[in-house]
């Protein structure tokens, strides 16, 4: 399981997951946010819908991959957080409709 260090007095950068509201760590990536805020699944594969996870966590594997902004397909272990950004779950190879 993933598990934060101390606070290290490191600003908050305020973003959503699937419309909920979670606060990083200015210098994060989206896909250590997403581990810290406690999100397990960040898309599922586009055969069997299997639930996949951040995991090489330097752009190798892929693995991470979820919308931000409205772009889908980026992977988050490469995007620096940013304030007020929006990360969305994706189901294969689109953008999870929220409600479902």
């Amino acid at each position: 399981m993933f598990k934060r260090l101390e606070d290290i007095g490191v600003e908050g950068v305020a973003f959503t997951v699937d419309g909920k509201r979670h606060t990083g760590r200015r210098g994060d990536t989206v896909a250590a946010a997403l581990l810290a805020a406690g999100v397990e699944t960040c898309r599922t594969s586009a055969v069997g819908g299997v639930p996949r996870a951040p995991y090489c966590m330097m752009g190798v594997c892929f693995e991470c991959l979820v919308t931000i902004d409205g772009v889908g397909n980026r992977q988050g272990c490469l995007v620096p957080l940013a304030e007020g950004m929006r990360v969305e779950t994706q189901i294969g190879h689109g953008k999870r409709e929220l409600g479902r």
